[in-house]
């Protein structure tokens, strides 16, 4: 996030996408949220653990847990699964009509480990027709691409593998 009225903004929007779907974005929540917003890199829910403390003493794993859940539920956040970590969507409080599981992508960097989502109706397609021909009915996607980012890759865009 670019500073504190870009995040702030961003936590408003948050509270807002979650009173549209008559959920509530709590104190609790909004600090869980907070921190994922504020970590350059795809952030485990340990190290979240870990910085929560330091605002709040009785935290716990569960604390955690069950705010990650509720903000995973509502949209706010994506899980990479690779990194068993968790990223701010990029599409959260824009007003996106696809909910939790829309379809998304992340390029994931082996070398630094920034993460970037992406989201290409084309290569939703693309995944969605191939199951419909397996016979296969996908009840959610989340493809995790892993190369090198550009910088990197020496500052220019990374090679087709």
């Amino acid at each position: 996030m670019a500073g504190d009225m870009t995040l702030d903004a961003a936590l408003d929007r948050a509270a807002a996408t979650c009173t549209r779907h008559g959920a509530q974005l709590t104190e609790l929540r909004r600090q869980v949220l907070r921190l994922v917003l504020e970590s350059p890199q795809p952030i485990g829910a340990y190290a979240l653990l870990d910085r929560l403390q330091q605002a709040r003493r009785g935290a716990a794993p569960p604390t955690v847990y069950r705010a990650l859940d509720f903000l995973l539920a509502q949209g706010l956040i994506h899980k990479v699964e690779r990194l068993n970590a968790f990223i701010g969507c990029d599409e959260a409080g824009h007003g996106h009509a696809h909910g939790e599981d829309h379809p998304h992508q992340f390029l994931i960097c082996r070398d630094c480990g920034a993460t970037a989502e992406i989201c290409d109706p084309g290569v939703a397609a693309a995944v969605a027709r191939a199951a419909a021909e397996a016979g296969f009915t996908p009840r959610r996607s989340t493809i995790e691409v892993e190369g090198s980012c550009a910088r990197c890759a020496g500052g220019g865009a990374a090679a087709p593998a």
